[in-house]
């Protein structure tokens, strides 16, 4: 019991702890009102006692003169008084917070309709829509607001704006956003996009875009990279790769927007308009290599290669620009009804100057190579096929090659294109013609084979025979070497003979004065002996050096005589068989082979000698007698 006196002894701390919670109650009670920083207060009015303003005007939710209702006037943080809890009903609103990144889009639930036709509320003076009566006194319209809320932390009367967050757009590194507004004037007859607007911040700023009369639809005008606060019920943004004119080419652009302009392409160009750049039509001036952020629904970029560009006419084979990706091998028919295949390929130019006019006059790469190339050299090669038969098309291959480049030079050139080159690449003639063609050569070549080895053949024959009297011709000249030495030795003889004779004279005539000087009596007979003996040696000598001489001579002459008799080749002729018969040489092959008809004295003195030498050897072929 004393516990609970001690308690209630400290009554008044717990009527402070109740007041403490319950302070609000209590202060409102009171008619004070204290709002936090972080809060707002929205205020509805339950009823009014005295004055003009006692109900809202008809159509308005919120109230901006003291009439009962939403009030328009908001409570920022701080103390109030006089709000009686009877009359007033305070909500503690959180402040709204737009993060980073975002923003926010307001949606008005009270003020002045908005007009027909349009989707946005004009924007009004009421900062930032914080102010919600000067939005209503400033003609703040009902609806989706133009304007929007940055990142930030604002004080909106929830009563009047519902607030939703978006997220910024971002435009990526080389690509292009395309624009599409949602609200505008429509789009003026004949034009596919809304005329150019300056001052509205690349579209962020829908208001100055809407005042300044812009188009409601697809925009000639692009973003670039980067963030962007675009409200979402303005704009749509597509985006798209930058336009990309690679190094080689040029980009002719074809717009389908912007005024009129006159024609620059000068009187001699009558296949299509040319204007200057920014307006509708071919843009006399092309892109150069480089990147582009162009608005590709509102014109056309159209590549055109400047280097040399190839097309095959050929099935297996395409490059890379894929403008022959329709082309095929060309079929021909020859003069004499074959048809063939052949395969083409045609190098073309296009100047950078004269890009505009090709895409003028045929509108793209595309129609150009259908429209003229592929006609143009199909019908030439078809026209001079039928002018010649297959194979002097095939052997006039080089002259129709040429034929072709200045035909096709000449046509190309009428339509602003270079023709550099034209190629004819392989031909297939038809096959059974190939194989009549293919039999004919190897008969022919087989012909000139047989004709080369029997040329061999008698070629090799006259080798032999030539060889053989090569051989022969040895033993002629030791037969005449024979002649002259036999000459010679008997010369020799002669002269020796008489050598001797005269040295055996004066031994002779020595001994019979030394027998005479010793003998004395007999050296008379000594010496007549000497005599005797000396005129006999030297008549023996003499008789034997004649002898010789006589041989050698009758020999010599003989020879003249029988070389003069014969001729000098049968002679040797005649002497060379002498020899061979008697060391038995084998001059000529066991067969021999002879060609012609003719004959001559060698070769039957061979044969002669040849049987003789079988005969003797025992060897006479079967047969034979």
């Amino acid at each position: 019991m004393e516990f609970l006196f001690k308690i209630l002894s400290f009554w008044w701390v717990f009527l402070l702890l109740f007041a403490l919670i319950l302070y609000r109650q209590v202060f409102q009670l009171l008619g004070i009102i204290f709002i936090p920083e972080d809060k707002i207060g929205l205020v509805t009015k339950k009823f009014v006692l005295f004055g003009p303003n006692k109900e809202l005007p008809d159509g308005r939710i919120i109230a901006t003169k003291g009439e009962a209702g939403y009030q328009a006037q908001t409570l920022a943080p701080g103390i109030y008084f006089w709000k009686w809890i009877w009359q007033y009903e305070i909500k503690q609103q959180p402040l709204v917070i737009i993060p980073n990144g975002k923003i926010g889009l307001l949606v008005a639930k009270d003020g002045l309709e908005l007009k027909s036709g349009r989707v946005l509320a004009p924007a009004v003076a009421c900062d930032s829509f914080q102010d919600t009566v000067a939005f209503l006194s400033n003609g703040g319209q009902k609806g989706r607001q133009a304007g929007y809320l940055t990142a930030g932390t604002y004080r909106i009367n929830t009563f009047l704006f519902d607030i939703t967050l978006a997220d910024m757009t971002r435009v990526e590194e080389n690509r292009v956003g395309i624009v599409t507004t949602l609200d505008g004037e429509p789009i003026e007859a004949g034009n596919i996009a809304g005329k150019q607007i300056e001052g509205h911040q690349n579209f962020q700023d829908a208001d100055a875009f809407l005042r300044a009369g812009g188009n409601r639809g697809l925009q000639q005008q692009v973003v670039l990279a980067g963030l962007y606060n675009f409200n979402p019920w303005f704009v749509q943004i597509e985006q798209m790769e930058m336009v990309t004119v690679p190094i080689g080419y040029v980009g002719v652009v074809n717009s389908y927007v912007g005024s009129e302009g006159a024609d620059v392409s000068g009187v001699e160009f009558q296949h299509g308009n040319i204007v200057s750049k920014g307006h509708k039509g071919v843009w006399a001036e092309p892109f150069g290599p480089g990147k582009y952020p162009l608005n590709l629904y509102t014109m056309k970029v159209e590549l055109v290669p400047t280097t040399n560009l190839v097309l095959n006419w050929a099935n297996a084979r395409s490059e890379s620009h894929n403008l022959d990706r329709h082309l095929s091998t060309i079929t021909v028919r020859s003069r004499d009804g074959f048809p063939f295949n052949l395969d083409v390929s045609q190098i073309i130019h296009i100047p950078a100057t004269e890009a505009p006019k090709v895409i003028a006059r045929f509108g793209t790469m595309g129609n150009l190579v259908s429209q003229v190339l592929e006609p143009t050299i199909g019908n030439y090669f078809r026209n001079s096929a039928q002018d010649a038969d297959v194979i002097s098309f095939l052997t006039s291959r080089k002259e129709r090659q040429d034929s072709a480049r200045e035909h096709i030079r000449r046509v190309l050139t009428e339509y602003n294109v270079n023709g550099v080159d034209t190629l004819i690449g392989d031909i297939v003639p038809p096959e059974t013609l190939m194989k009549t063609l293919t039999d004919r050569k190897l008969a022919e070549e087989q012909k000139a084979t047989y004709e080369n080895q029997r040329l061999a053949q008698q070629t090799r024959q006259t080798l032999e025979k030539e060889t053989a009297i090569a051989d022969m011709q040895k033993e002629i000249v030791q037969a005449q070497q024979g002649v002259q030495i036999a000459e010679r030795v008997a010369e020799s003889a002669v002269k020796k003979a008489n050598g001797e004779a005269q040295g055996i004279k004066i031994q002779a005539e020595a001994d019979a004065e030394k027998v005479k000087l010793l003998a004395g009596a007999d050296a008379e007979k000594v010496r007549m002996m000497g005599n005797a003996e000396a005129e006999r040696t030297k008549v023996t000598g003499d008789a034997e050096a004649a002898k010789i001489l006589a041989i050698g001579k009758s020999n010599a002459e003989s020879y003249e005589l029988q070389v003069e008799a014969m001729g000098g080749e049968q002679f040797a002729r005649l002497k060379i068989m002498e020899v061979i018969g008697k060391e038995g040489v084998k001059i000529i092959p066991d067969v021999l082979i002879a060609g012609g008809e003719g004959g001559s004295s060698i070769v039957d003195l061979l044969g002669i000698k040849l049987l003789e030498q079988w005969k003797k050897d025992g060897k006479l072929p079967e047969g034979q007698a």
